[in-house]
């Protein structure tokens, strides 16, 4: 018997839950909750985990939404085709099941341990992604700069959690940078996957630009974050020395590792760990912030 011929191990159930999820996505997006909270709290407390959980359950049910309604799509894409929905693993009302009771749980969670507003914010991210962004990336190219609103929302929903108040500016400095640095992150991802995205039919920039127009234009969106990024100790999300060195080095870094995107001839693997960096930075905002606010100055 030839390796070919041996059958396809069937996923484990702990797989497919992961996979449908998008548990790595939805645990990023419970980072930037927890950054929220902590930043507003300047600490943690047992509190934080409920604000965590229900936060993860709404994003993990948000995704299992995103998953049923681009089913089709995703098996036009070589690297979507084998997930859980179009694979034929799981079906479509098996998945709708698993979102309604993921949200029901994180929505509750949320109201009876936080109050109605991170509660409406939850469902304000859920209502975003999946009934405005997720059918607009099938209209338009540039649907990810009014769809970054969700990168925005998290921060937010881990703030009001803690007590806070929308209104705050630190809190508003804290949305803007992660809503501006959501761009340049998925232009990058676009174009490692741009082909995939084309054969499933979805609207990208690179019909409209060339590939070395699209990284100026990530260039100049980058430097916007890296612009904002920087008023966030102006407007009191962070105060001391260590966060602010932080940022600065992590600013610095970042722009002049991205100069090399304005070469004409930049390569799949130069875009690759351009959008590997552009990470780098997110975490770093969100370790500074934290670092700040259980006051390691």
């Amino acid at each position: 018997m030839t390796a070919a011929s041996l059958p396809i191990p069937r996923p484990s159930v702990l797989s497919v839950f992961l996979d449908l999820t998008k548990f790595k996505i939805s645990v990023a997006s419970t980072f930037t909750a927890a950054m929220g909270y902590i930043a507003y709290r300047r600490g943690v407390d047992l509190a934080l985990l409920t604000a965590l959980i229900g936060t993860l359950l709404l994003a993990m049910a948000s995704s299992v939404l995103n998953e049923i309604q681009e089913r089709k799509l995703d098996a036009l894409m070589e690297r979507t085709r084998h997930r859980p929905i179009p694979s034929g693993i799981v079906s479509p009302v098996a998945a709708m099941l698993l979102m309604l009771f993921l949200a029901l749980a994180g929505f509750t969670i949320l109201r009876l341990f936080h109050g109605w507003l991170p509660t409406a914010l939850g469902l304000l991210a859920m209502v975003w992604y999946n009934g405005f962004y997720t059918p607009l990336k099938r209209r338009s190219a540039f649907a990810v700069v009014p769809g970054s609103v969700i990168g925005a929302l998290p921060p937010a929903i881990g703030w009001t959690a803690a007590g806070g108040s929308l209104g705050d500016p630190a809190l508003a400095v804290l949305c803007f940078v992660f809503f501006v640095w959501q761009v340049p992150h998925f232009w990058l991802l676009s174009l490692l996957h741009a082909e995939g995205y084309e054969q499933a039919g979805f609207p990208t920039l690179t019909r409209l630009f060339s590939v070395p127009q699209i990284l100026r234009l990530t260039f100049t969106w980058t430097c916007g974050t890296v612009a904002i990024g920087a008023l966030l100790p102006i407007f009191g999300a962070t105060r001391g020395w260590t966060a602010m060195g932080l940022l600065a080095a992590a600013s610095i870094w970042l722009v002049f590792r991205f100069r090399i995107l304005l070469h004409p001839e930049s390569s799949p693997a130069t875009i690759r760990k351009a959008f590997m960096q552009i990470n780098v930075y997110a975490l770093t905002i969100m370790v500074a912030v934290v670092v700040d606010a259980m006051g390691m100055k």
